[in-house]
């Protein structure tokens, strides 16, 4: 497996953890990652994820929101949920990621953590995201 996708994977069981928990510090963080992360190369890039997703979370849900017709990110399963933000992290913030890996990637932890007909739901909500903030998108979609 990749280290990016282990590094997803890492970063997913954290903010399933936090979103859980409602307690979320760099302490907590760390000794979540020394429990948990086996390959210690994965923790920068699940760390750049875990700080994405929260400094940017009212952006990232906002996104969410929009982008998934009826369905607010409260009412999503908290896995459903923290899949959805990372990649929507990825797709608005990490403009070196190309749209179609984050929304591969995405899908791909959808199918082996999310429930059973999320998928197909995750795939519909990325590429509404991606739709409107790709480079001169200028808000279609």
């Amino acid at each position: 497996m990749r280290l990016r996708t282990k590094a997803r994977e890492i970063a997913l069981q954290y903010l399933y953890q936090v979103d859980i928990t409602r307690d979320h510090n760099k302490k907590i963080c760390k000794d979540f990652f020394d429990h948990f992360a086996e390959d210690k190369d994965v923790v920068p890039y699940a760390q750049d994820i875990i700080d994405g997703v929260y400094t940017n979370l009212h952006d990232i849900d906002a996104h969410i929101e929009k982008a998934s017709n009826n369905w607010s990110v409260s009412r999503m399963s908290t896995t459903d949920r923290n899949i959805l933000r990372i990649a929507t992290y990825e797709l608005v913030f990490k403009t070196d990621i190309p749209y179609k890996v984050v929304i591969n990637e995405g899908i791909e932890l959808a199918k082996r953590f999310g429930s059973p007909r999320f998928p197909a739901f995750a795939n519909g909500v990325l590429d509404r995201i991606w739709s409107e903030v790709s480079p001169g998108s200028q808000g279609k979609g």
